[in-house]
């Protein structure tokens, strides 16, 4: 199912065999998991057919996305039961989902932060009839619990230093770059509004930026650049001057923290999802990069690219996200950021 020198592997055992989850509570349930074949989605995916396997659940695992090679990749070589291809506005096929629908992790959406200014309607869209759509589902289907995959740019702009679930702040509507956060905003209140009249039993989790052993090595994102940089002795070329601030976690830790949200969360609650010793700026994290991976020989360039406002890069931000409110739940992060960057790394590696 899994290549045996795989550090995600690893981790999937860790998960697994970790005390805090209850397995026997899934057995005979199925799993709906949208925009499965992404970065956290694809992660959930090989953690619970390996639950499955190792506690004999029965479990039923079902997935959704816009890429219908990765899916039938899923299918071949991680346990997928049934993949959807699609546009998840358009409402789900009744005939290819089970009638049962037990749990639901939502994690479809737009997230380049170039599509969030070059196609801010279909960032909207996607986002919220997309939720509506699964809400819909859900409700239909009475299912026992349902995580929406939400984002940390929900705050915006605040002079909170550690930032908690109730500290929302300053979003400027006139910016198309605004079309992901406001949707993510809205997106959150028909959770509220679907728990409120219809009693869905819907939970939200707030997501720092995500990444470690799982990650893709073309993966887009500046954590990646930095890590391919790196390797390859080249300089860390940053396009802004690297003053905000980022909150980050590693995918593992994410994936128990969505699981614990799944299992044992509120109903109507948020929560935030981050490693709070792993919240640094850009620059400081190209630095330690730098030193750490690149072993002092790689340098940081700054070079503030010609069509800057076209690469949709989020305004700055200087907080913290606060966690007290999921570590209630008995989760905690393993691993820090440099355990993050060499995990992924020798992950990359084969190691």
């Amino acid at each position: 199912m899994w290549l045996p020198n795989s550090v995600f592997n690893e981790d999937i055992e860790e998960i697994i065999s970790d005390a805090r989850f209850s397995w026997r509570e899934m057995a005979d349930a199925s799993v709906l998991i949208t925009g499965a074949t992404g970065l956290i989605g694809t992660a959930l995916v090989r953690v619970l057919a390996a639950a499955r396997q190792k506690y004999r659940l029965n479990l039923i695992l079902i997935g959704s996305g816009r890429n219908s090679a990765k899916g039938e990749k899923l299918m071949r070589d991680y346990g997928l039961d049934v993949f959807i291809g699609g546009d998840i506005r358009q409402s789900l096929s009744s005939e290819a989902i089970p009638a049962k629908v037990d749990y639901i992790l939502h994690c479809a959406a737009l997230t380049e932060s170039a599509d969030m200014v070059a196609k801010p309607v279909e960032v909207i869209t996607t986002a919220v009839d997309g939720t509506r759509n699964l809400l819909e589902l859900a409700r239909e289907r009475h299912s026992i619990s349902v995580v929406y995959l939400s984002s940390m740019e929900v705050y915006g702009q605040t002079e909170v230093e550690q930032v908690r679930e109730t500290d929302l702040g300053y979003l400027d509507l006139s910016n198309p770059r605004s079309s992901y956060p406001e949707s993510k905003r809205l997106c959150e209140n028909l959770c509220a509004a679907y728990f409120s009249q219809y009693g869905v039993p819907v939970k939200i989790a707030r997501l720092a930026q995500t990444f470690g052993a799982g990650t893709a090595q073309d993966n887009t994102r500046v954590f990646a650049q930095f890590a391919r940089s790196a390797i390859a002795g080249g300089n860390i070329i940053l396009h802004t001057e690297g003053k905000s601030k980022g909150n980050y976690c590693y995918l593992a830790d994410a994936v128990c923290a969505l699981l614990a949200i799944l299992l044992y969360g509120a109903n109507g609650q948020a929560y935030n999802i981050a490693n709070p010793d792993a919240s640094v700026t850009i620059r400081e994290m190209a630095e330690l990069v730098a030193n750490e991976i690149g072993h002092g020989k790689v340098k940081i360039i700054v070079e503030v690219p010609g069509n800057f406002e076209k690469r949709g890069y989020k305004p700055h931000v200087g907080f913290t996200l606060n966690v007290d409110k999921l570590k209630a739940l008995g989760w905690y992060p393993r691993y820090g950021l440099i355990a993050m960057y060499k995990r992924m790394i020798t992950d990359w590696q084969g190691k």
